[in-house]
Parts: C-alpha cells; structure tokens; sequence
C-alpha cells in the first residue's frame, strides 16, 4: 500500500512540475549511484526531485537522510554524463513534499546545503 501510496505522490508532483513549464525527462531513474525519483528539464538545466509523502511535510521530511541527499546528489552528476550533458550543466537537487491531503510543498535547490 505504502508503495501505491507513493507512486500516486510521484504522479502528483509530475503534474504539478509539468504545470509550471517542467519537462520530464525521466522516472525513477536507476544508475550505479543510486536512484531519482524525478528528472526534469527546465531551460538548458536539470531539477533532480526526491519525492517524500507522510501524514505531514513536516514528517515527510524528517524521512530524508544525510545519506540518502548525498546519494541522490551523486545520482544527479551521474545522470548528466549517462545523458551527456556535462558537470557544467546547471542543475538542483529539489524535494517535492506530499502530506496526507495530497498538497504538495516543492523545496527548490533543497538538498544544497546538506
């Protein structure tokens, strides 16, 4: 159920993304770093999301590790060789937080600071 309850996140934050001018370029992509849950291209960019769902954003993030921002960030760079667009490619790493509700709360570039 968690998983079902996760893809409809995922599916949620994709069309909020696309909304807002976003186009996907990828899910769930898997290479040797680890997993995206979201790619997006935004102008000559990329936006790696990790998407978090819980009962409250709060709780959602809290299910964020140190390991896991730092996996997910290796990810990205590998993801932008795998495509060929070079580390000096403009990207950011966003969480896309979804409570019980089904509201979405986007922290933009929020894994820079890890």
């Amino acid at each position: 159920m968690a998983y079902l309850s996760g893809l409809a996140a995922e599916d949620q934050v994709v069309a909020d993304y696309l909304r807002r001018g976003y186009d996907l370029a990828e899910v769930r992509w898997r290479g040797k770093a680890g997993e995206i849950d979201l790619i997006f291209r935004h102008g000559a960019g990329y936006v790696f999301v990790e998407v978090k769902k819980s009962s409250s954003f709060d709780r959602a993030l809290e299910a964020l590790t140190r390991r896991q921002a730092d996996r997910i960030m290796r990810a990205g760079q590998e993801y932008l060789g795998f495509c060929g667009a070079g580390e000096l490619t403009d990207m950011r790493f966003d969480v896309a937080l979804v409570d019980r509700h089904g509201q979405i709360k986007v922290l933009e570039a929020a894994l820079c600071g890890w």
